[in-house]
């Protein structure tokens, strides 16, 4: 089993990832952290093996953390799981060692795809031998094994749905100030109103949308959604 750490400074969404983690074969939730204080104390026990990492933490930075982990000596593995998009924090995980970086808010279908090339990552260096002298074939593998392909549709999705179409209306609503109709999301994302129109039924049927009406002085009430999972 692989032993995880969830950090997050929000009790509710560091939940719901650890939820997440142990609905994947061969990952187990060690620990959970919600600061940086709190992780480093973890990690120095030596018993976890993956740090899911939030970057906005209330006492340090997670990229903050990872430098002090690194200055102590502890080459735990860390995946970045924050809402930080800037490619200035995005570079700055890269060369800290970084494995993967996963920009809130995103579908449990893509945090598995991370875990699970982070598992092929493993089982690809104990096939290659370790701390063994590795060959170019041996590294090429090693490095094609953290690579993650974006499937057309994903598992929990209905048929013609895909993945990168969800992720894109759902950061859309995550960011939004307000709740907004199928013709701003569509708007705002560039697809037609009847493809926003049936994204949004479906993550409103799944409980990751809260569907309010707008009543006018005529017609139809207006159907507004607003973002409610992390």
């Amino acid at each position: 089993m692989i032993d995880v750490l969830v950090v997050d400074d929000d009790f509710r969404v560091a939940e719901i990832n650890a939820k997440y983690v142990g609905k994947v074969p061969g990952f187990r939730v060690a620990a959970r952290a919600h600061n940086a204080a709190q992780a480093l104390s973890h990690v120095q026990r030596g018993t976890i093996d993956l740090v899911l990492l939030d970057h906005y933490l209330p006492d340090q930075t997670g990229l903050q953390l990872i430098h002090r982990m690194r200055e102590q000596g502890h080459g735990t593995d860390v995946i970045m799981i924050t809402a930080a998009g800037d490619v200035t924090t995005v570079q700055a995980a890269m060369r800290l060692g970084a494995l993967h970086y996963l920009v809130k808010p995103f579908t449990f279908s893509a945090l598995r795809t991370r875990l699970d090339s982070y598992a092929a990552l493993r089982r690809t260096v104990e096939r290659v031998g370790g701390g063994g002298v590795a060959g170019q074939e041996q590294v090429d593998r090693i490095f094609s094994a953290l690579r993650t392909t974006a499937a057309p549709s994903s598992p929990g999705l209905p048929s013609g749905h895909s993945e990168p179409t969800t992720d894109l209306i759902c950061r859309v609503l995550h960011r939004a100030p307000h709740p907004l109709s199928a013709h701003e999301v569509a708007a705002e994302t560039g697809l037609s109103r009847s493809t926003a129109q049936r994204y949004l039924r479906h993550l409103e049927q799944a409980g990751r949308l809260l569907l309010t009406l707008k009543y006018g002085d005529i017609g139809r009430p207006e159907h507004l959604y607003a973002w409610v999972a992390p």
